[in-house]
């Protein structure tokens, strides 16, 4: 892929997250991985200066792995919405990348 990595199209096609990037190229990844590799701070935890939480304890249902729709944030991510209502993650298009098994862009 040729830098700057940018999203051309993102839907969902059976189980799957499809994204086609601006290059051409395509990445498919599966929704029940992506949900539960969410990288928000309630799903992965966080550290602040002056405290650490940890991860909420998750408890999925069929509905944590459907997706209701799919939002671009800025130049740089994905915002995806569960049906089970979880919103808060933005997958960074780097690591959507990596999720797919894929090698970021170079430059």
């Amino acid at each position: 892929m040729s830098s700057p990595l940018a999203l051309a199209d993102a839907q969902v096609i059976g189980t799957e997250l499809a994204i086609r990037w601006s290059d051409g190229a395509e990445s498919f990844l599966p929704l029940e991985p992506l949900r539960r590799n969410c990288p928000c701070a309630l799903c992965q935890g966080e550290s602040t200066a002056t405290a650490t939480y940890s991860p909420r304890q998750k408890d999925y249902s069929p509905a944590s792995f459907v997706v209701r729709s799919l939002q671009p944030v800025g130049g740089y991510a994905l915002q995806i919405v569960w049906a089970d209502g979880h919103a808060t993650g933005i997958y960074p298009y780097s690591y959507l990348l990596s999720l797919a098994g894929e090698p970021p862009p170079l430059g």
